[in-house]
Formats: C-alpha cells, structure tokens, sequence
C-alpha cells in the first residue's frame, strides 16, 4: 500500500506497509526503561474480594488489568509545553496532525569540560540540510539495544544544550524526537533550558503570547542502526491523555 504526499510543493512517495515503529513498549517488568527515580511501571489485574480478573486465574471471562505508570518516566513519550508551565496545557490539544516531514540524524554527544555529554550546535549545523521539514529526529551514540530498557535515574545522561533547541525552533521544527529520557540536564536546578528554548517559553508562570502551544517533544524512542539518516514522514500518534505528556507510538515511513 503506497501513498503519495504532497509537500511543500513536491510530491513524496512512501510505502504504508513498512512502517518504522520507534516506539519502546511499554512492560511490567525490569526489562522497561525507567528515568526520574522511579519503580517499574504495573499492570495487573483487578481484584475484588475474592474475585481476580485475569481469565487463567479462573474466575473472569476476561484480562482486566490496572496500569499505573508515568509517561515521563516509563518510555517513549510526547509532551508540549504544559510540561513546565504554571498553567495547565495539555498536549491533546497540542497535538491535531500527526503527520510531518522530517529529518532523521546521527549525532555521538561532545564531552564536555564538566564530564558531561551534550549535543551541540556545531554537531547538529555539521549534519543539518533545510527542507523545510517541521521535525526533527535525533538518533544517539552509541546506540544499543540496552536503550529500550536502560535505567537512567542518577547516570546524567546526554542533553541538549540550548542552543541546539534554539536553532531547531528558529528553522521552524515543531516536533523534536529524541532517544534520551530529556532533552535538558537530569539535575540542572529546574532551569529546563532546551525544554524553554524549543518552546519559546520565557516565563513559566506568565505564559508569552508567543510561546510555541502547537509544538512538542519526544522522548525515548528507540531508532535501531538499520534505519538510515534522512528524510521520513513521522506519524505522531497520541493515546488521548488530557495531560501535559501522553505515551506515544512515533512512526516513520521513509520517503521512496
């Protein structure tokens, strides 16, 4: 099943049956990432007295389990700016389409003189190429398979530093994906400088008239080696949380 998408004046062919799942699944068990401190996530079934729903145990007709689990903490996940502001906003409303063009990257963060490791402008200018994409997908070195269950709470993990934000707000990306548990500092004293700087926030408790509402973040994903850097559409779908970040399934489909 192929479609062909115009764009921005050119038309675009992919292969709808070869889609590129970028999501990390979401598991109860220690085999799922964890960031922020937390435990593993949960799923299981409901109990009532003596009544347990779950069909093998022999009283239920069907699965019905609880989840408890923290989009920011447990896997791939998409957030807008209500994620740091004062005011509520949730990334339901943020997001209305959920397809777009975009770059895929490699880039192995720059150690830096404190010891951490940190994407940089210079890196992301050396690889970028304007088309006119409105996302951006960031892919990490090294890049094992440990990321889709790698505990990240206490390691200080690679960032961006704000100035690669900017530049991706100022070519005019709405949508930044990521295979890290943040684009900022695990511990950086809450200044949130890349999550401000892509969104365009300058006050988080009195929200500028052009901070970016429609924009968002994804973070842990997982982009395996075989996938090539380049140019994709990237399907953004969003489980209907009203919440300032969903568990999210990213999609790419790379362009014919």
């Amino acid at each position: 099943m192929k479609a062909t998408i115009t764009y921005s004046g050119t038309d675009y062919h992919i292969d709808l049956m070869k889609p590129i799942d970028i999501s990390i699944p979401l598991v109860n068990t220690e085999d799922n990432p964890i960031a922020w401190y937390l435990d593993k996530p949960e799923i299981a079934p409901v109990v009532m007295h003596d009544w347990i729903g779950k069909v093998s145990e022999g009283q239920s007709s069907t699965n019905f389990n609880n989840v408890a689990f923290n989009p920011h903490a447990h896997g791939t996940h998409t957030e807008c700016l209500g994620h740091i502001t004062y005011d509520f906003y949730s990334v339901n409303d943020s997001l209305k389409t959920y397809f777009f063009f975009a770059q895929l990257i490699t880039i192995a963060p720059q150690l830096q003189d404190n010891g951490d490791y940190v994407i940089t402008l210079d890196q992301v200018k050396h690889v970028w190429v304007e088309n006119n994409q409105k996302a951006v997908v960031i892919r990490t070195l090294p890049n094992e398979l440990a990321k889709t269950h790698q505990k990240y709470s206490h390691t200080n993990p690679p960032y961006l530093c704000d100035k690669t934000a900017s530049f991706f707000k100022e070519q005019g990306v709405d949508h930044l994906l990521i295979d890290l548990p943040s684009v900022d500092r695990e511990q950086d004293e809450g200044k949130l400088l890349a999550h401000k700087a892509f969104w365009n926030v300058k006050d988080t408790r009195h929200l500028n008239n052009d901070a970016r509402l429609d924009a968002t973040i994804t973070e842990m994903v997982y982009i395996p080696n075989e996938v090539e850097d380049g140019w994709y559409f990237v399907n953004i779908q969003l489980a209907s949380f009203v919440n300032d970040a969903s568990p999210s399934k990213p999609v790419l489909y790379k362009i014919l």
